[in-house]
């Protein structure tokens, strides 16, 4: 795979920033004609603390991508939980507009929601799913792997109200916290209304038995289940730690729907 660090200035965020993006080096070519097809997309996003460069850090996803056409897409969005922020970026734009926007300008990327994935663990595991339920027409697949999907708990340090420092970074990107629940932010009520849509993401969720945020993924696997979209759930033993996501990445990158590569 071929790495690029990407530094730009956004002017969404009215900020400089960095994402890395990983790129087949060896694009596939149609028999007599030099035809090279556009590479299929994955958006892999990072946890709450980390950044654009957690999962070439920490996972071998550059090995496991090999040979699949597959683009991975890396953004780094601080620790906004994919919001719009309400006092502060706007990072849910910033990854489901401009950073396609930019990346499709450089590269030949698939512009096919077919060929747009979306997936992520912790806080990006949220955002996967937040990305992917609010805009079905852009992804054809989310993966949650330990993901913080409850996120009225997630917002209320699980019953801490005495953490005053993650009470008021939760404001900053939410708001009014009592808002929270069946808002725009809250992934059961965009579970609900994206099982209405006439496309619905294929979704794939993990969470190890002994991770903090397991109570959190068991009562999502119990309300999506009803809801008919195309969903897998899986658990292991273990906690939150690297070592099950970079196993899991691989499951997910086998599941992803990776239709034929595209003919001229």
């Amino acid at each position: 795979m071929i790495w690029n660090q990407i530094n730009f200035f956004s002017d969404l965020l009215a900020s400089r920033c960095t994402l890395n993006v990983l790129l087949p080096q060896n694009r596939p070519v149609e028999p007599g004609n030099n035809y090279h097809p556009p590479f299929r997309v994955l958006y892999l996003l990072h946890g709450y603390s980390d950044d654009q460069t957690a999962w070439q850090r920490w996972s071998s996803v550059e090995c496991y991508a090999e040979g699949l056409n597959l683009a991975v897409v890396m953004p780094a969005v601080q620790n906004s939980f994919y919001s719009d922020m309400a006092h502060g970026g706007k990072f849910f734009t910033y990854v489901t507009e401009e950073v396609p926007a930019l990346v499709h300008e450089i590269f030949l990327l698939s512009t096919e929601r077919a060929d747009t994935f979306v997936a992520g663990l912790s806080m990006g595991g949220y955002g996967a799913f937040k990305l992917a339920l609010t805009r079905p027409d852009l992804y054809a697949a989310a993966a949650s792997l330990s993901g913080a999907l409850d996120i009225s708990e997630v917002v209320n340090a699980h019953g801490d109200r005495d953490d005053q420092f993650w009470l008021e970074s939760m404001r900053n990107n939410f708001g009014d916290l009592d808002k929270v629940p069946g808002g725009p932010h809250d992934l059961f009520a965009l579970a609900k209304k994206a099982s209405n849509s006439a496309i619905k993401p294929r979704l794939y969720q993990f969470c190890g038995t002994e991770d903090f945020l397991y109570a959190d993924n068991l009562r999502f696997r119990d309300a999506i289940r009803p809801l008919g979209f195309d969903y897998t759930y899986a658990e292991t033993p273990g906690d939150h730690k690297w070592i099950y996501w970079d196993q899991q990445i691989q499951k997910v990158l086998a599941w992803l729907p990776l239709r034929p590569t595209p003919q001229p």
